[in-house]
């Protein structure tokens, strides 16, 4: 027989990336919880690699122990060669790196009356009479059987739903030491287009200074299918050699990714109390690949609906802003528009504090349908048309990870 867990949940959260610990954090931020478990895979091939995750930020958030670096201006370069720079105030640019998270997490889970952390693998998840019965694996093989009132499971989907439009965005990324000082440690490049463009989707260069001999710099494609390590690791040297200039360097760490980007309807529940969170529960937000921002606002509706006594808790993103990113992503898929131009024309024709509330979909329907006039209006128009009466098709699996903005 399954040995019984010594003591029960109200709430269990399954998974330590961004969606667990940042669910796991909002139950205990203020200094209470309900009875709460979270379950993170132990060390081994399941365990996630460290990897850093981006945001937007205009006030105190409560990650601001986690909060590595961040940036007061933003650039982005065109294919042409042209910039612009922007001062996305009130906002700032922000980089929470997994370990950081990880450990003030972890800390606050310590110091929570009610609340544990359990290194297992969660193998099964169903419902019972009282709840829901969570069966795991501990390291070393023992099994384990815990019971919740409700589950928040953070685990990727066993394949996408069916979806219009799937697209992947790809990434791998250095940190790298430069020999001399070769960064600007307050401006972040978020989009630089200067890469070679592929056949289909859009390709660019992102640069994270750390320090002026410091930063993150990757190379990253929204298109159908990933690329080689052999392949990254070509763009990104011509990257840093031929684009940026950056001379010798040493690369100290690397990190790679896949994120879909996916007009897919993903369901809120997986059983009567299991919830899904996270990218398996709809958070990355299709056009663009963000998450986290997405994961904290979905969290902190979670932790207050519990905190209510009730369980209705609303999608991480509504449905206006899904059906513009539906339209958006068959642009993009089509060739209808010219990406790389596209995102360009936005941040030199809209202010960026609205276009940046607009990407994290904060916007209202006022300011979306100004941004939308700055836009390729017939293309755009063309495929609004199109996309109610595409087909909805199964998609290959798309693992996630990585930087998830």
């Amino acid at each position: 027989m399954t040995p019984r867990s010594a003591q029960d949940s109200d709430v269990l959260v399954i998974g330590g990336g961004a969606a667990g610990l940042s669910l796991a954090h909002r139950l205990t931020e203020n200094g209470t919880a309900p009875a709460m478990t979270l379950v993170e895979p132990p060390d081994g091939p399941l365990r996630p690699a460290e990897r850093t995750w981006c945001y937007w930020g205009a006030a105190a958030d409560g990650l601001e122990e986690a909060v590595g670096a961040s940036w007061s201006v933003l650039r982005l370069h065109g294919a042409d060669g042209g910039s612009v720079t922007v001062d996305p105030a009130p906002f700032t640019y922000r980089m929470v790196r997994s370990a950081d998270f990880e450990r003030m997490v972890h800390g606050r889970l310590a110091r929570t009356d009610g609340a544990r952390l359990l290194r297992g693998t969660a193998e099964s998840v169903r419902a019972v009479p009282a709840g829901t019965e969570v069966r795991c694996t501990l390291p070393g093989g023992r099994p384990l059987t815990l019971y919740a009132r409700r589950v928040f499971d953070s685990r990727p989907l066993p394949e996408l739903p069916p979806a219009r439009t799937c697209l992947l965005q790809h990434f791998r990324g250095w940190f790298v030491h430069t020999r001399t000082d070769r960064f600007d440690p307050a401006v972040a490049d978020l989009m630089d287009f200067r890469v070679p463009q592929p056949a289909h989707g859009l390709a660019f260069g992102y640069v994270l200074p750390l320090a002026p001999d410091r930063a993150l710099v990757e190379y990253t494609e929204f298109s159908r299918a990933p690329l080689t390590t052999e392949a990254y690791e070509s763009a990104l040297g011509h990257y840093c050699r031929d684009i940026l200039g950056l001379g010798e360097l040493t690369v100290e760490r690397t990190e790679q990714g896949v994120i879909p980007m996916t007009d897919a309807r993903f369901p809120g529940r997986a059983g009567p109390a299991v919830y899904r969170i996270g990218t398996a529960g709809g958070a990355t937000r299709p056009a663009t690949g963000y998450t986290f921002a997405a994961v904290q606002r979905h969290s902190g509706a979670i932790a207050a609906a519990l905190r209510d006594g009730h369980d209705r808790v609303p999608a991480p993103h509504g449905r206006r802003a899904r059906a513009m990113d539906a339209v958006l992503l068959r642009a993009l898929d089509t060739g209808r528009i010219d990406g790389p131009r596209f995102f360009t024309d936005l941040f030199r024709r809209v202010p960026a504090e609205r276009l940046l509330r607009f990407l994290d979909g904060t916007t209202s329907l006022r300011e979306e349908w100004g941004i939308g006039l700055r836009t390729p209006v017939r293309p755009m128009l063309r495929t609004a048309a199109e996309v109610p009466f595409l087909p909805r098709r199964s998609q290959p699996l798309a693992r996630t990870g990585g930087n998830n903005r």
